[in-house]
Formats: C-alpha cells, sequence, structure tokens
C-alpha cells in the first residue's frame, strides 16, 4: 500500500484478491484509527477526508464496503448517500454516528444503508458487520450474475415463444397453452422444445424459476 498527494491509501496492485474498505470521515484520528484496524485485519484500505473527495475520487464499480461517517462539514453522510443512490451504487454502506444523530442513521437505513454504529463502537464489532456486509455483497453479485445470464437466454426466444412460456409458467399444459393461443397441440410442443433448448433449462420446474427471475432482479437485503 501507498498514499498518494491526497492522503489516500492506496491498494498495491500486487493485492488484487484483497477486500477493499472505503473509509470517509473528516477526523483525521478516526480514519487513522479505521485504517490500523482494518489493515490489520488483512483489508486493502482507502481514506478520504471528505464526502466530497470520496465522490470524485472513488471507484465505485469494484467490490468493496463504504464506511460513511454520517456528520461531516460541506456535504454530510446523508447527501453522500443520496448522491451514491442517484448514481446507481451497489456497494454496502455502514454509516458511523453519534448517539445525538441516531435519528439520521435511521433515515439513512430507510435510504439503503445496511448498518450504523455509534461511536464509540467496538473493533470486533465493526469487523464482524463489514465481513457481513461483504458476504452479502458477494451473495448479491453472484444472484445478479446469475439474473443477468437468465436473461440472455430468454433474448433468445421469438415473440410467440415468450408467449408459449408464459402460459407454460402459469401452470398450463401443452393442449390448455394451444387452445389458449388458438394453435395446434403438437405445435406447442415444438416450440416447447425449443424454448428448453434455447434456454438451456434443464427440467420443467427450472423453465418455469427462469420465467419468474425473468423480471425480479435481486436486491441488497439488510
Amino acid at each position: 500500500m501507498f498514499l498518494n498527494l491526497h492522503g489516500k491509501v492506496l491498494m498495491d496492485t500486487s493485492e488484487k484478491q484483497v477486500q477493499r474498505v472505503l473509509i470517509v470521515d473528516d477526523d483525521s484520528n478516526m480514519r487513522s484509527a479505521l485504517k490500523r484496524v482494518f489493515v490489520l485485519a488483512g483489508y486493502g484500505v482507502e481514506l478520504y477526508e471528505s464526502g466530497l473527495a470520496f465522490l470524485q475520487q472513488a471507484d465505485l464499480t469494484a467490490p468493496g464496503c463504504i464506511i460513511l461517517d454520517l456528520c461531516m462539514p460541506g456535504i454530510d453522510g446523508l447527501a453522500v448517500q443520496a448522491a451514491l443512490n442517484q448514481r446507481q451504487c451497489r456497494l454496502p454502506l455502514i454509516f458511523l454516528t453519534g448517539s445525538a444523530a441516531v435519528r439520521n442513521a435511521v433515515d439513512a437505513m430507510r435510504a439503503g444503508a445496511i448498518d450504523f454504529l455509534e461511536k464509540p463502537f467496538d473493533n470486533d464489532d465493526l469487523l464482524r458487520r463489514v465481513a457481513a456486509a461483504m458476504a452479502g455483497q458477494a451473495i448479491l453479485r453472484q444472484a445478479r450474475e446469475a439474473h443477468a445470464e437468465v436473461q440472455q437466454r430468454l433474448a433468445k426466444l421469438t415473440p410467440r415463444e415468450h408467449q408459449v412460456l408464459s402460459h407454460i409458467a402459469k401452470g398450463l399444459t401443452n393442449k390448455e397453452a394451444a387452445r389458449a393461443l388458438g394453435t395446434s397441440h403438437r405445435t406447442v410442443e415444438i416450440q416447447r422444445t425449443r424454448i428448453m433448448e434455447k434456454t438451456q433449462a434443464s427440467s420443467l420446474a427450472d423453465l418455469v424459476r427462469m420465467s419468474l427471475q425473468k423480471n425480479a432482479e435481486p436486491k441488497q437485503t439488510p
């Protein structure tokens, strides 16, 4: 690791597999203390002294967990969170707050933050919460990748095959689907076979599952 001119901790390129924690706090002592905690725990750390610096410099596309002070001069934590939501940032966000700002922290949870801790906090508790956030992010990323793959498979279907799939997903038999579509039982059988081939579905249950996932993008849950 090394520091740039802005005091931002950067990860060495050889540490690509190290999990990343992005710390945003205007208190230099707090930034230093948090850096020690996470570096000792094996994390890659990036430090930002203000919400503006974070929004201007941070890579929000790579995996990581954001530790964000709620009360900061200039752009405060809630404003930073609003900007992240506008950018559709999917990184898990944990707020640090004083006891006087707990009500604001609750508002932050409603806006998508997954957790908040009151200062002073226990370092081990913070590490546990970050580890849980990282694990949840990995699961969510895998779910989104699977969802994208399903979307790609379903995109191969013709409009008519989508109609057949819709009826199959409702539990209709081939004969019932044929009557609903005004076609023959044999035609629906052929179309169903093509649907199975194009979607690479291993069973009817697998095909129905894909249909149900079509418009249901995975979301982060607290």
